[in-house]
Formats: structure tokens, C-alpha cells, sequence
């Protein structure tokens, strides 16, 4: 079991995933060329994806799928509001639909999309299931709700939201509606909600968890890991791997 973030933040989006047989990223937000150096820069081929999982319609998620899907010609999967909702961004591809909530398989590995509350058509989160073990997904959720809790417990490996410092926000550029949007039950995770759902998920064969969805304006990476950190550190239960998302270089290499 392999995962990268390619790209993390509010000007593009990408994890690649490497399970059992099967290769994948999880949303694209990047332009198909620069998808394709970061991937190269891992040691991996786009040619070899086997498709692209689309989490919800904001541009900063799909902006490079249909571009990357067409060249490399591999199917994206995506909810049927999903795909209606990005159906100018994904035009001319082999599109795949499946309901949150219905899981399904691709080469071997079970998908279980879950939704998450965001404000996009129909939202969703994914457990990944191989051989190795599981991958919890969630970014882009504003709250944490019970099912949210439940499909992301057990995981051998978590990338969860870590969008905003909560006093970096309040005093921030931004106007008062985009603060109290991304604040909302629609919006994003702060680094204190985030650690708070990750006090929950620590058990002791958890690898690794990547920090994801950085605010450039409203967050700092040290901010996000020392809150990171602090949890973990002050427990015995397990040590992961942590990995800061970055706009502008992949992250490490989480191999288990």
C-alpha cells in the first residue's frame, strides 16, 4: 500500500493511492502535466492509473480530471450528481457512477464512498479496502458526523482535513461571509476539529496520516503538525507517520 499527496490545497487536490493491484487517484485538481511530473517524481507512470475517484464538483478537485482522464484513458468515477454537476469538466470521458453509501469494487480493492457535509451537490468521503489494510479519506467536510466517525475508524491509513487555524481565520484578510462559510457545517474542518476526530481514530496499527487541505491564507503547516503532533505525542497507543500536505510539492511517501 502506497499514498502521496500530489497536491493539497485551495488551488488544486490530488492523492495518489496504490492498493493491492490497483492504482488510483483520488480527485485532480492540477493540470494533467504537472499531475504527471509529480507522479513521475514517485516513481510512477500515468499510464498505469486505473482510474480517478472524484469526491465532489469544486474546481480545485476536478479541474484537471477530464484533461488528465482523456490523455491517459482511464475511467472516472464519480456520483451521479457529482458527475452532472462537473459534466464541463469532465466531458468525453469514461465515466463511472456509483451512490454514496453503495460501495463498490475496482480490480480487487472494495471502495466504499460515504458522504460527507460540504457545500457541493453530493459530497462524499472513501474507505479503500486491500489486502494491506484500509485508507480513510475525508477533506472537505465541515462537521464530523457519526457515519464520517465510523468509516474512518480502524484505518491502517488516514488523510483528513486540516483547513484552518481558527484564530488565523478570525483575524484574517477574508470577508466575514467567506469566514463564517468556511467556519459553517458546510465548510472545513479547523486544525482543532481535525485533531479532535484524529483523538478518536488512534489505534496502535495506525501508519500514517497525511494532514491535508492547508489553508495558504488562514493555516501555517507548523500549526497544523504541532496540533498533529501534541495528540500523538502525548499518548502511547501508537506512532504514525505524519505527512503536511503542500500546493506545490508532493508530499512523502507513506509505503506499508
Amino acid at each position: 500500500m502506497k499514498l502521496c499527496l500530489l497536491a493539497s490545497g485551495s488551488k488544486g487536490n490530488s492523492l495518489y493511492v496504490e492498493a493491492g493491484d490497483c492504482k488510483l487517484l483520488i480527485d485532480s485538481g492540477l493540470s494533467a502535466r504537472e499531475t504527471q511530473l509529480r507522479l513521475a517524481g514517485i516513481g510512477v507512470k500515468g499510464e498505469e492509473l486505473d482510474g480517478i475517484l472524484v469526491t465532489h464538483e469544486h474546481s480545485d478537485h476536478v479541474g484537471g480530471v477530464g484533461p488528465l482522464a482523456r490523455k491517459l484513458k482511464i475511467p472516472v468515477f464519480a456520483s451521479a450528481k457529482t458527475h452532472r454537476a462537473a459534466a464541463h469538466q469532465v466531458k468525453k470521458v469514461e465515466a463511472v457512477e456509483f451512490e454514496p453509501g453503495t460501495p463498490f469494487t475496482l480490480k480487487g480493492v472494495h471502495i466504499d464512498p460515504f458522504p460527507v457535509t460540504h457545500d457541493a451537490c453530493d459530497p462524499c468521503g472513501f474507505r479503500i479496502r486491500a489486502g494491506e489494510g484500509d485508507i480513510g479519506f475525508a477533506t472537505d467536510l465541515g462537521i464530523v458526523t457519526r457515519l464520517v466517525l465510523e468509516k474512518l475508524k480502524g484505518c491502517r491509513a488516514l488523510v483528513l482535513e486540516f483547513n484552518h487555524d481558527e484564530e488565523m481565520l478570525q483575524n484574517g484578510p477574508y470577508p466575514w461571509h467567506l469566514k463564517q462559510r468556511i467556519r459553517s457545517r458546510h465548510g472545513h474542518l479547523s486544525n482543532a476539529e481535525a485533531t479532535v476526530l484524529l483523538e478518536e481514530l488512534l489505534h496502535d496499527r495506525l501508519d500514517g496520516v497525511f494532514l491535508s487541505h492547508l489553508s495558504e491564507v488562514n493555516n501555517a503547516p507548523d500549526l497544523a503538525l504541532a496540533s498533529a503532533q501534541g495528540l500523538i505525542g502525548g499518548q502511547n497507543s501508537c506512532a504514525p507517520s505524519i505527512f503536511v500536505g503542500n500546493q506545490y510539492v508532493a508530499s512523502g511517501v507513506l509505503d506499508i
